[in-house]
């Protein structure tokens, strides 16, 4: 089973719209950062809830997805928007700098080839763009209480996580994929139990 059938298998079970985690604070996160009629890719799109908070802001969406049965649900949701399918071989259906700021929230984890992907968002993204992504986050408080409560299950192999990444590892690999101007802080939770992590970064 590809990557591609496993989400295919994945969003033809789940429902029509389902609500993202964290929807409330994830939507205020993005539109802090969303000027009006900016071009703004959300990478991983899923059934468009956040596309359709981006038009309703005063932005020119665009939402990719690896899943048609994902794109199916985002084109009733979001009507009118531009959605288009990933490539077969990983890369974004965009043009060169193209974008204002891509969002990809909650999807870095899931993926494989995180190098490659970075490189594609920097691609589409125009120079002085922005990068504005959220990951869970793997710190030592939280890897603390993984290993005593959840440890089996948080890195169970057959789970949707790939990756796992720590506030010095991802800072790590957005410079080493040529961005710039990077800030990565906890996010969610009380303070010494953030969930996630959110990261601004910059193409030159």
């Amino acid at each position: 089973m590809t990557v591609r059938d496993f989400y295919e298998s994945f969003w033809a079970d789940a429902p029509e719209d389902p609500e993202p985690w964290a929807w409330e604070r994830r939507r205020a996160l993005l539109l802090e950062d969303v000027r009006a009629g900016e071009r703004v890719l959300d990478l991983g799109c899923g059934a468009g809830r956040f596309v359709r908070a981006l038009a309703d802001a005063g932005a020119e969406p665009a939402g990719v997805e690896i899943a048609a049965a994902a794109l199916e649900r985002a084109r009733r949701n979001a009507p009118g928007a531009e959605l288009r399918l990933l490539e077969p071989d990983g890369s974004l259906p965009l043009d060169h700098r193209s974008i204002d700021l891509v969002w990809c929230s909650e999807v870095l984890e899931h993926v494989a080839d995180v190098a490659g992907l970075l490189v594609e968002v920097r691609r589409v993204l125009r120079p002085g763009g922005r990068l504005l992504a959220t990951v869970p986050y793997n710190g030592h408080v939280q890897g603390a209480l993984i290993a005593l409560t959840r440890f089996e299950a948080h890195f169970d192999p057959l789970g949707q996580h790939l990756r796992f990444f720590t506030h010095r590892s991802l800072i790590h690999t957005l410079h080493a994929r040529g961005f710039e101007a990077i800030d990565v802080r906890p996010w969610g939770g009380a303070p010494l139990l953030r969930r996630g992590l959110v990261a601004r970064a910059t193409r030159a």
